[in-house]
């Protein structure tokens, strides 16, 4: 399926009934990550697994920055006017969902996994891997890690959904940066997930959905 916002295709597809789920990937993913997750979480939820501008079927040539990619999902969600919806992020999925939550209500609520608040929030090893990287393969994506988010504290403190916050233990986010998402969201959760990497127990895992499903009965 396709939904026209901001000037951009967004390519999605739906599957299940019940409340709206909407399923975000991070850099240089797709949607696809989620078909694990999916499977299980289609019997509670309508789920919409997306991909994000310049990602998988969802053609975009250009800058990326966070804050337009929170506003495709703004958009996407009026354009299919869903509310009561629980946002899952994944890495930059994450930074888009807190940015997203920050701006409306129809989110009610959010679960961020290895999400992070500006470029100084991932370990310092990693983000020099990427900055020497870039500095041969010139990719925007790259160009977005390096640079961006910059989430201050104020915006977080609008967040009013109903929020999760998780990062492994063995994450590329630093805990500190995980920690401060949390207790700067009013009333957030807050679980680093023993033994985890960044995307362990998201990408193609069912780990994800047994984490969300119980973070829906709590």
């Amino acid at each position: 399926m396709i939904a026209e916002v901001n000037g951009v295709r967004l390519f999605y597809e739906q599957y299940g009934s019940g409340s709206p789920l909407i399923l975000v990937h991070g850099n240089g993913e797709d949607h696809t990550i989620f078909d694990e997750a999916v499977e299980m979480l289609s019997c509670r939820f309508t789920c919409y697994a997306v991909d994000s501008r310049g990602h998988g079927r969802s053609v975009y040539r250009g800058a990326f920055h966070y804050r337009d990619m929170a506003a495709d999902y703004l958009a996407f969600m009026e354009a299919l006017d869903l509310s009561d919806v629980t946002f899952l992020g994944f890495s930059d999925g994450g930074i888009i969902g807190l940015l997203a939550a920050s701006q409306t209500d129809r989110i009610s609520n959010l679960i961020t996994c290895g999400a992070n608040t500006s470029p100084q929030g991932v370990k310092n090893g990693f983000r020099l891997t990427i900055s020497l990287v870039n500095r041969i393969k010139k990719d925007p994506l790259f160009d977005l890690m390096l640079t961006e988010p910059d989430i201050s504290a104020e915006e977080l403190g609008r967040i009013r959904a109903r929020t999760l916050v998780l990062a492994g233990s063995r994450d590329l986010v630093k805990e500190s940066d995980t920690k401060f998402i949390a207790t700067r969201i009013p009333g957030a959760k807050f679980r680093i997930l023993k033994g985890e990497g960044h995307g362990s127990y998201v990408v193609y895992s069912e780990k994800i959905a047994k984490l969300v499903l119980d973070f829906m009965r709590s």
